[in-house]
């Protein structure tokens, strides 16, 4: 009976791997066009996933240009993919073919976390009507809206009193900057979204970080990428709500926010704040079903508003730290240039950025060094286009590699070094240089980026102004490596901050 029922398996193992060279054959048939681009041989069904290290993408994504050029080709699992490193091919592909490549693939551990379609805010939204309706909103609100009586700087300068006032009460001591940068960025997106702020020591705002990083961690690394290449296995009871937590967990805050500022809320008043005009928005499009203006887009944009801008700008400022106490004489002269400028008693204001040269040059440099996302979100192709002399079909999913970019050999004078003479002339007049992308470019690019650079420029001021930052006594010199995860992290360090003498 045993040996029946074995030879009766025969056929349908025999049926099972002739259907599954039979889906490989069908994917792997692009690449006989002589003009696609070249990339490492998939193997059968898992494509080149084991051939790509998903903990460390960006040095995976290196290797395999120094060895396929520019523009390569990879195939995750059932998913043909091509990567785009370099100046030229990157403008090609986000400037030149913008509107061909605007749209974004799904994403099926997001469609499972409730992202859909008409619900996709606005970094993973499908190119479309709805996705310019939302970004129009949330930049011409991001860039026009005075949150009450306050404008955005205003906010921002604030929370860099607060900040700076939390550095001074651990002054001279040991410590590691990250938590109290992430509660700076975090009150200046919750001013923004909700005009409120929390105390650095409010125990909902701690939960609130806390819950963030698990939740963030948790859509980065080996598991959700093998969940994206193999969706059916989202369909295992129990899977995917346990790896998932973290997210599920910050949303429920999200939408807990929410609830209280609807509560709160007046029609017949003028907005407080985002949430408030968005609120105005969906009344105003009741009755029309193909308006983004609804509750679930609410959720989804203010949860990437958190997300996307909290994580980024603190990291950033976490790296412009370190390399502060990595390099004493850039802090110097940045300090120099503040009190020549602003002097240590007045308030730093935007427009004092004009006048300060190589404290602008530093910040770029930090962030071209830092590098915090150097693989964009992933892109799909709505037609067929040409990059670099290769041809790339319809519906091709395109990695822009930022950090090859960020770190071009050829375009870069000192690509691996903290160097902040690449954005000075020989006068030291500041330089804009067209390789310093690190907000992506084109139709997609980071619509929070007027919001993050006026973040730098007022939190590293600020702190520069009041502190100078040192590696604590008997401590060893930290490293410039970075982690990946979500973003690329510096890894964990200590500093000391002491206050500097009132001298102006």
């Amino acid at each position: 009976m045993g040996l029946l029922t074995g030879t009766g398996l025969w056929p349908v193992a025999i049926f099972t791997i002739i259907f599954i060279l039979l889906v490989d054959l069908m994917y792997r048939r692009r690449r006989w066009n002589s003009r696609y681009p070249p990339g490492p041989v998939p193997w059968p069904l898992l494509g080149n996933l084991p051939q790509v290290d998903l903990d460390n993408m960006p040095y995976s994504m290196y290797k395999l240009q120094n060895r396929y050029g520019d523009v390569f080709s990879l195939q995750m699992a059932g998913k043909p993919m091509v990567v785009i490193n370099g100046l030229k091919a990157m403008q090609e592909v986000l400037l030149t073919c913008g509107e061909d490549t605007a749209d974004r693939p799904t994403v099926p551990i997001f469609e499972y976390l409730g992202v859909k379609p008409r619900s996709q805010g606005v970094v993973l939204a499908s190119y479309g009507p709805e996705w310019r309706e939302q970004r129009r909103f949330s930049l011409s609100t991001l860039r026009n809206f005075g949150l009450g009586k306050k404008s955005l700087e205003e906010w921002v300068t604030e929370e860099a009193d607060h900040l700076c006032d939390a550095f001074t009460a651990q002054a001279g001591r040991s410590i590691n900057p990250n938590a109290m940068l992430n509660k700076a960025v975090c009150n200046v997106i919750a001013s923004l979204i909700f005009a409120r702020r929390f105390e650095y020591e409010d125990p909902y705002l701690i939960r609130m970080l806390k819950v963030l990083e698990e939740s963030l961690s948790e859509v980065s690394g080996f598991i959700p990428e093998v969940l994206n290449a193999f969706p059916i296995l989202l369909r295992i009871p129990g899977l995917a709500d346990k790896v998932f937590q973290g997210q599920n967990t910050f949303m429920a805050i999200v939408d807990n926010l929410l609830t209280q500022n609807r509560t709160t809320w007046d029609s017949a008043q003028p907005p407080r704040n985002f949430t408030d005009a968005f609120l105005a928005e969906i009344e105003k499009a009741k009755g029309n079903p193909n308006s983004s203006f609804n509750d679930e887009n609410l959720n989804t944009v203010v949860g990437d508003l958190f997300g996307a801008g909290m994580v980024t700008t603190s990291t950033t400022l976490s790296w412009a730290l370190l390399l502060m106490i990595l390099h004493p004489n850039v802090q110097c002269r940045v300090q120099q240039e503040i009190d020549e400028v602003i002097g240590q008693l007045r308030r730093p204001k935007m427009a004092d950025q004009a006048r300060m040269p190589y404290t602008n040059a530093v910040i770029h440099e930090v962030q071209r060094f830092g590098d915090i996302a150097p693989l964009n979100f992933p892109r799909i192709t709505s037609r067929d286009i040409e990059v670099q002399d290769f041809l790339i079909p319809k519906g091709t999913i395109l990695i822009p590699n930022l950090s090859s970019v960020l770190k071009d050999e050829t375009v870069w004078e000192k690509p691996l070094r903290f160097h902040p003479e690449h954005f000075l002339d020989a006068q030291g007049h500041f330089v804009k240089h067209e390789a310093f992308m690190p907000f992506s470019a084109g139709r997609r690019a980071c619509l929070g980026e007027p919001l993050a650079r006026m973040e730098l420029f007022l939190f590293f001021t600020c702190l520069l102004q009041r502190f100078s930052f040192s590696v604590p006594a008997g401590q060893p010199r930290p490293s410039d490596y970075g982690t990946f995860g979500i973003s690329v992290a510096p890894s964990p360090y200590q500093l000391c901050a002491v206050m500097r003498e009132q001298g102006h």
